[in-house]
């Protein structure tokens, strides 16, 4: 019975141990159904999240911006925050300049100084500004009459008026000239003198026999070039760019710029460690610095400035509209004298001529001034022929990637290696294994405003210039202008401070390599492109530009007066007939023609 009872009691123990073990199951079990029910809601939560914030990519950018635009509209209200101007700390980003490199700076700025209205003159009604209809111009006889002979120089006199009638009285009008004969396919740019008192000189040499007609055009007016002035230093923001942010899942996407207002809110610093160009995206919200992937062109801003000042860029009223001749404007050119007549101009005396023109078109070809001979490269063994066993480095803006892109369709052996790059984007590679030539571009580093550009793939000119070995199969094409005309010059002049200190170091350890560096170009202009990318923006640029590589061994394709002197419509990028002439002109620079003789 004992043994019985004792049997009951261990079951009856074992029993419980049952019943806890069953409850404790169920406990897990019901817990388990509470964990699985929360993973999934934070599942869900998460998914929510990353449509969230990919639709916030989508429209962050143009929500901000349009909040920038409202603050900017000449309609600002009374206690709204405006915009912080950073005029007063995006020149000065960067490493600090040497005492040599701030001389230098000043010395460039005063080089470009613009005449500046009277301060009575802003703000001012359009019918007190420039206007090119009701201003003329007339040719200027010499002391021999009205006759001139090729190596002469011809003065023309431009009076600037305003739309009511009444002749200007201060300068900083923005005008071209050019001489041209659409008879003998020809055209010389001319050089613009302002007398600062609504007066204006344009002077050109004659280079050809034969009939010569005068174009004067009015770009700008003063008043407008003021404006220009103004957005250049205060709204360095006006384009804008952006950076997508990624780490698995999920992404940003935030505003970048070199000069970013930094108390706004917080900064990815990516300054080059190597140049110290400065480069800034606002930090994503939840991701790191280090995850971002690309760099694109975000946009414009809009309502930068007031219905007033929107007066003075009208496309066909003052903007690039031509000023006619009080009498004729045409000149017969009869051929050269021996016994040339000292050229006596008007009572107005010009300066000399501060920047003789580099060359000029006859029969649709370019001739430079400069002592090279232009060879012409109409057949594509000829060019084979010149680049053979040669490596041509292009670097810069789509400007330069037009040449890349006219030698390959030009020269069927030179072959493009698909790299997989974005197209318009780079970098391009192209071979003629057979011949050994090798064609590469690379854009420039930021600010470019193409379309995405993976951050892997954004190098500073400088450092790549570093890399290279050089010598004399080495030849390195450049550009570089049309990106910075929104930003303050003093950016534009640290940039090719530290081009130029790398291509000193290039051509001091390969002596024998080649540099051209082509220069910036006129474009069609309407008011919204005068605004970033105006040619007075571009004008300044290209002078600073000739200033600083001035006395190095640098060779340079002048696309400023090729553009300006030839009869096609302006354009960003040039037509093809112009883009063959600047190619010519940088084959002959590789391949020089050894007979130095040239035929009118």
């Amino acid at each position: 019975m004992m043994h019985r009872c004792g049997d009951n009691r261990a079951c009856n123990r074992d029993d419980h141990g049952r019943q806890k073990e069953v409850t404790m199951c169920r406990n897990l079990s019901k817990y388990a159904l509470i964990f699985f029910f929360l993973a999934l809601t934070g599942l869900i939560f998460l998914l929510r999240n990353i449509h969230t914030v990919e639709n916030w990519n989508c429209h962050t950018i143009s929500a901000l911006y349009q909040l920038q635009s409202r603050i900017q509209s000449p309609f600002i209200p009374v206690g709204v925050p405006t915009f912080n101007h950073n005029h007063t700390f995006c020149p000065h980003l960067g490493q600090k300049p040497s005492p040599e490199d701030e001389l230098e700076e000043r010395y460039l700025l005063d080089s470009i100084a613009w005449p500046v209205p009277p301060s009575s003159a802003t703000p001012i009604a359009l019918r007190q500004t420039s206007d090119p209809v009701h201003s003329l111009f007339a040719i200027l006889p010499t002391k021999a009459g009205r006759e001139w002979h090729v190596g002469d120089q011809l003065e023309v006199l431009v009076q600037m008026h305003d739309f009511q009638g009444h002749p200007k009285h201060y300068g900083g009008d923005f005008l071209l000239a050019r001489l041209h004969s659409p008879e003998h396919k020809a055209g010389v740019a001319g050089t613009v003198l302002d007398h600062k008192n609504g007066f204006y000189s344009a002077l050109f040499p004659l280079l050809w026999v034969g009939s010569a007609q005068v174009e004067i055009t009015m770009v700008h007016s003063s008043e407008a070039i003021a404006v220009l002035r103004r957005l250049r230093e205060e709204r360095p923001d006006r384009v804008f760019f952006k950076s997508l942010f990624r780490l698995g899942f999920l992404s940003e996407t935030t505003v970048c710029n070199m000069c970013l207002p930094p108390d706004q809110q917080p900064l990815c610093n990516y300054t080059d460690l190597r140049t110290g160009e400065p480069w800034y995206c606002y930090k994503p919200k939840m991701l790191s610095c280090d995850t971002r992937i690309n760099h694109a062109k975000g946009g414009y801003l809009k309502h930068l400035i007031t219905n007033k000042e929107a007066l003075l860029f009208q496309s066909g009223v003052n903007i690039k509209v031509r000023i006619h001749a009080s009498g004729t404007d045409r000149i017969d050119v009869l051929p050269s004298k021996t016994d040339k007549i000292d050229v006596e101009s008007s009572s107005i005396k010009p300066e000399p001529i501060k920047l003789a023109p580099s060359g000029y078109y006859y029969k649709d070809s370019w001739r430079p001034l400069g002592g090279v001979t232009m060879r012409q490269f109409n057949e594509s063994s000829a060019v084979i022929q010149c680049l053979k066993n040669k490596v041509i480095y292009m670097y810069g803006d789509s400007t330069i990637r037009q040449w890349f892109e006219y030698l390959v369709a030009f020269v069927p052996e030179i072959k493009e290696f698909n790299l997989h790059s974005p197209k318009n984007v780079g970098p391009f590679m192209a071979v003629d294994s057979t011949h050994d030539i090798l064609l590469k571009y690379r854009c420039h580093g930021p600010p470019i405003r193409f379309t995405t550009v993976m951050s892997s793939e954004m190098r500073y000119i400088s450092n790549e210039l570093d890399g290279l070995s050089g010598g004399p199969n080495t030849v390195v094409v450049l550009s570089i202008w049309a990106h910075f005309s929104t930003f303050p010059v003093e950016v534009y002049i640290r940039r090719l401070r530290h081009i130029r200190r790398s291509l000193v170091q290039l051509m001091d350890r390969a002596p024998g390599t080649l540099v051209v560096i082509r220069s910036a170009n006129l474009q069609a202009l309407d008011q919204e492109v005068s605004l970033f990318n105006s040619d007075w923006y571009s004008l300044q640029l290209n002078r600073v530009l000739r200033a600083m590589f001035k006395g190095l061994n640098v060779l340079q394709v002048d696309a400023w007066q090729m553009s300006v002197a030839h009869h096609l419509p302006h354009a960003l990028h040039p037509p093809p007939a112009i883009v063959k002439n600047m190619i010519d002109m940088l084959l002959s620079y590789i391949c020089p023609e050894k007979k130095k003789s040239q035929q009118k």
